[in-house]
């Protein structure tokens, strides 16, 4: 090959190099923002909100018995309650 050619050759593959780079970093930061943006509207839980558990996990109890309040909702999805100890998740408890 002549010089000029692998000189052309060798440009071509670094522009392409630097697209890609940019290109990933563009998709990289789109993704972060989807992310923030759809974790806050859908949370099955809030503070304050009162759950039942399931009578499964509590036999032989009433509904008022296994019936709590939310005190935390956790970034993981669970929730901390009141006078219960341990993280919760929608798992545990009756659909209302």
């Amino acid at each position: 090959m002549k010089k000029g050619t692998k000189l052309l050759l060798g440009g071509v593959t670094v522009a392409a190099a630097a697209v890609g780079a940019i290109g990933a970093a563009i998709m990289k930061r789109d993704r972060k923002s989807r992310r923030f943006r759809s974790r806050v509207p859908d949370s099955w839980a809030r503070p304050g909100m009162k759950v039942t558990f399931r009578a499964e996990l509590m036999p032989g109890r009433d509904p008022d018995e296994r019936t709590y309040e939310v005190t935390n909702l956790l970034p993981s999805g669970r929730v901390l309650l009141d006078r219960v100890a341990g993280e919760h998740t929608q798992t545990e408890f009756e659909r209302q």
